[in-house]
């Protein structure tokens, strides 16, 4: 069994695989302040209350956006399962061929996207992933990694509009009966979501104009299930394209020294 671990800004998803099964995934808040103990208590917690015997995880994989948390992560799984683990970075194989100004500074949520998606989907693709900012992946149909988008996430943009002004209020992310609202609530949802997907509908009509194909797109990421349903271009949602895109990688490093990141 694999342990695979997403930490993104917001939210770190934790999965495990069981072949090529997801038999577990459950979301704990990225925080900080958090000791590797207090990480190690949160997964020891999933694995009880989903009934995981830790004695089959025999492999674990990390993708962290987080820079000052990847090592408490690392100290956490190993003292949860007693295994160190592999950490998606320098060094670690993912068969990617990526064709950008700087390939070092493509992050790692964005590199087991592309691996994930290109698995499971070929290529060209697009992949959208709405986490706290969304990230729009562009795959030629050779399967290189070409570029993309970064634009603000739902919830950045929620929150700015509402801590931005002195009369708008907070708002629950669920779509209006319709586009022009008639009051204050209604006009934010459809702003933001509506407006959201309206985006996305936009950004891929132009990448697909760059990319000369009719790139099929795939949407992940926690907010993926509330503005897809609204967008006119037809996109797969895959909530576990992450971790999957992870256990792609750790296969291509099967052969991978458990102590070397030690």
């Amino acid at each position: 069994m694999l342990l695979a671990i997403d930490m993104g800004n917001t939210q770190t998803e934790v999965g495990l695989m069981e072949g090529d099964r997801l038999v577990v995934t459950e979301r704990l808040s990225t925080d900080l302040k958090k000791t590797s103990f207090e990480y190690a208590v949160f997964l020891h917690n999933i694995f009880e209350m989903c009934r995981v015997d830790t004695k089959k995880i025999t492999g674990a994989i990390i993708s962290s956006v987080v820079p000052p948390l990847t090592i408490v992560l690392k100290e956490a799984v190993k003292k949860a399962v007693g295994l160190m683990p592999m950490v998606v970075g320098p060094g670690v194989k993912n068969g990617l061929k990526i064709k950008i100004d700087d390939p070092k500074q493509l992050g790692a949520d964005m590199v087991v996207d592309a691996v994930g998606g290109l698995e499971l989907y070929g290529a060209p693709l697009i992949i959208i992933d709405m986490g706290t900012a969304t990230t729009i992946s562009a795959l030629d149909a050779g399967g290189c990694f070409i570029g993309g988008m970064i634009v603000p996430g739902v919830m950045l943009s929620v929150n700015a509009l509402v801590s931005g002004t002195s009369q708008l209020p907070k708002i629950d992310l669920v779509a209006p009966r319709k586009a022009v609202g008639a009051n204050t609530v209604d006009c934010m949802k459809s702003g933001v979501i509506f407006g959201q997907a309206a985006q996305l509908d936009g950004l891929v009509k132009r990448i697909r104009r760059e990319l000369g194909a009719e790139a099929k797109v795939i949407a992940t990421g926690g907010l993926s299930s509330v503005v897809v349903p609204y967008c006119e271009t037809e996109i797969t949602i895959d909530r576990e394209l992450m971790i999957k895109g992870l256990k792609a990688i750790y296969d291509r490093n099967a052969v991978y020294d458990k102590n070397a990141s030690k």
